[in-house]
């Protein structure tokens, strides 16, 4: 099999393990240790609340993220391009899959287009921080942002599921620097993101001194990715290997508050395990910009774009009515003293 169809496959594989199979982790997000203070009598209405904010230049209506997922086969394009429509109609931001097919393999780029259906939102290009030490640079970083004409440019973190994957890519020295001089070159805002396994205080750190504008926590309590993994092995030894980690990781909500207290004025974005808009407003509260989702959209996009806006209307009401009963009219006030740990 060639490079092109592994990585092809390995897409396709995703998608079905990803829509067919349990593949949470073992742990919860955190998220349900912590409750709002109900205000009885919020004195505010309801539909005047406001849940708009900017980032890197662009206004959105709601802290809704559709988290990076997929790309790179004709179902991707399907998925991309469902999930771009209802991100446009509903203002909000989208991150793509790894792009790192479509670099290799130019014909491929196509399903990571969303321009055409989306040309407003605010789009993050896809690619793996490890790649740096494996052929890729500045040019392909470039190339990546230009391919979908993003607006900032996702570094995803992905140890565990290189370590547990058959052929997976484990040179991980000196990435810190080479992730230092992507975003010293690149003319867009450099995102380090996780894909489920959380942020300490001490990579968070490391991040902020190499230069990222923005971290995407990703923290344990949704989809684990040695699970996924765990399904696609090819022998017994490294399936073994993927389902010993079905526990590990840090959680969402504790990796916001690492990420909080490491560098406090950096921008977070929350996601991992976020199942509805109640818990994007503890995220915000917690100290995220943004809270991401990923899982429902995957499954709503498979049967059709309006299952995916009617989706993000709910998580964005529910986030509306979180504010109303907190008493806020705006998502700043969610983080003055109004989430208690129980």
């Amino acid at each position: 099999m060639t490079k092109v169809a592994r990585i092809d496959q390995r897409k396709a594989d995703h998608i079905k393990i990803n829509l067919e199979q349990d593949v949470r982790s073992a742990l919860t997000t955190g998220l349900e240790d912590y409750r709002f203070i109900h205000e009885a009598l919020p004195e505010m209405d309801l539909n005047r609340l406001d849940t708009s904010l900017s980032l890197f230049g662009k206004t959105l209506a709601s802290p809704l993220l559709v988290s990076s997922m997929t790309g790179g086969t004709d179902e991707a394009e399907t998925i991309n391009l469902r999930l771009a429509e209802a991100a446009q109609e509903m203002n909000i931001a989208m991150g793509v899959g790894s792009q790192r097919a479509a670099i290799e393999h130019p014909e491929q780029a196509r399903s990571f287009q969303v321009r055409r259906v989306a040309p407003d939102i605010l789009l993050f290009a896809n690619l793996g921080a490890v790649q740096l030490n494996y052929g890729y640079g500045i040019v392909e970083c470039r190339k990546a942002v230009d391919m979908i004409q993003a607006d900032a440019l996702y570094l995803h973190l992905n140890p565990l599921q290189e370590a547990v994957q058959d052929a997976g890519d484990t040179n991980w020295i000196g990435i810190a620097k080479q992730i230092e001089e992507v975003c010293k070159k690149l003319e867009v805002p450099v995102i380090a993101k996780e894909v489920g396994w959380g942020i300490s205080v001490k990579t968070a750190k490391l991040l902020t001194n190499c230069g990222v504008s923005a971290i995407d926590v990703a923290g344990a309590g949704g989809t684990s990715w040695s699970q996924v993994e765990m399904h696609r092995a090819p022998d017994e030894f490294t399936r073994q290997l993927a389902a010993t980690f079905i526990g590990w990781g840090i959680p969402t909500a504790d990796s916001i508050l690492n990420a909080k207290k490491a560098v406090p004025d950096m921008t977070i974005f929350a996601s991992g395990g976020i199942k509805d808009g109640l818990d994007i407003a503890k995220c915000i509260a917690l100290g995220a910009t943004l809270g991401g989702m990923a899982g429902q959209f995957l499954k709503a996009a498979a049967v059709s774009t309006e299952k995916v806006v009617e989706m993000m209307k709910l998580v964005k009401r529910q986030i509306e009515v979180t504010m109303f009963v907190v008493g806020v009219e705006k998502l700043e006030g969610l983080k003055v003293g109004k989430l208690v740990r129980q």
